[in-house]
């Protein structure tokens, strides 16, 4: 069993095994503020912080029989003490917040992540209703709002869906480009459909334009810069070439919603295509947005 489900599954124990779902995220937030390695990420969502990987863990294991979703809370089934299998800092940290929190009701904990936590405050529907005039002050002084207009490229290797996402937030990136070919992904959150619908859903619009992207036979055997090198420049030569009608309606997008984003797999911008593609929109006429990659 991944490292992260037993952590669940022991802060769900260490609440006599049940919780409400909102209580649910509110309480891993906070043992997580406690982690050196935090065992899940969190983006500011409808109801504050809120983890994509959690959600998706929990629901794994009702497949696998380790928990059950009764109306609005998760339940433990599993009579495994997981809490004895953790590491002693991951221990502190859910007594910490079993010490500190047991006794907070649900809108008492979501104002205290609010509090603490302004940022992820951000795209709550319910902030103005649970918070001071004061206290929404600090929430409006997180929010990401760019006057300017900009160009980025972002890759997913090595991140979170949480990490990766928040990037586009602070960032206030408003269209997120999907150029690979297949968006398609083993990762948690990066296949088209998940993206999409984690983007929306943080009110960053998503667009999938695989015309842009290389077929996946032909990134195979590549060991060396020179191979990045050949691939890239075959690139230019035909898929590129063949496609300047996108090139220029992605030059529209950017003129359009003024801070867009493309995306592909790969960390370092040398090694993905994409930073081929943010070349090519350099060169075009008029073109005066900054580039840069996150």
């Amino acid at each position: 069993m991944y490292y992260r489900r037993k952590y669940i599954l022991a802060l769900l124990q260490q609440f006599d095994g049940t919780l409400d779902n909102l209580n649910f995220q509110k309480l891993l937030f906070l043992a997580t503020r406690k982690q050196e390695k935090k065992a899940f990420d969190f983006v500011p969502y409808k109801y504050g912080s809120f983890s994509f990987q959690a959600n998706q863990d929990l629901h794994t294991m009702i497949k696998l029989g380790n928990v059950e979703r009764e109306d609005r809370s998760w339940k433990c089934l599993d009579s495994s003490d997981y809490k004895s299998q953790l590491k002693k800092e991951d221990v502190s940290s859910l007594n910490w917040v079993h010490r500190t929190y047991k006794d907070f009701n649900g809108e008492e904990l979501i104002k205290e992540t609010y509090r603490k936590y302004p940022f992820f405050a951000i795209n709550s529907k319910i902030a103005n209703k649970v918070l001071t005039v004061k206290e929404m002050d600090k929430v409006n002084a997180q929010r990401r709002i760019k006057d300017g207009p900009m160009f980025f490229t972002i890759g997913y290797e090595g991140i979170s869906l949480e990490t990766y996402l928040n990037k586009l937030i602070i960032n206030d990136v408003r269209l997120l480009v999907d150029v690979r070919k297949n968006s398609f992904s083993m990762k948690y959150g990066f296949s088209k459909k998940q993206l999409l619908n984690s983007c929306e859903s943080l009110g960053i619009k998503f667009l999938h334009m695989p015309q842009l992207g290389i077929e996946s036979q032909e990134r195979k055997e590549l060991h060396s810069l020179n191979d990045y090198k050949e691939l890239f420049d075959n690139y230019k030569k035909t898929t590129l070439k063949e496609n300047k009608s996108y090139l220029a309606q992605l030059k529209d997008l950017c003129e359009e919603y003024k801070r867009v984003a493309i995306t592909c797999f790969e960390k370092e911008v040398c090694m993905c295509h994409r930073g081929v593609v943010a070349k090519e929109l350099g060169k075009m006429k008029d073109w005066e947005i900054v580039q840069k990659n996150l």
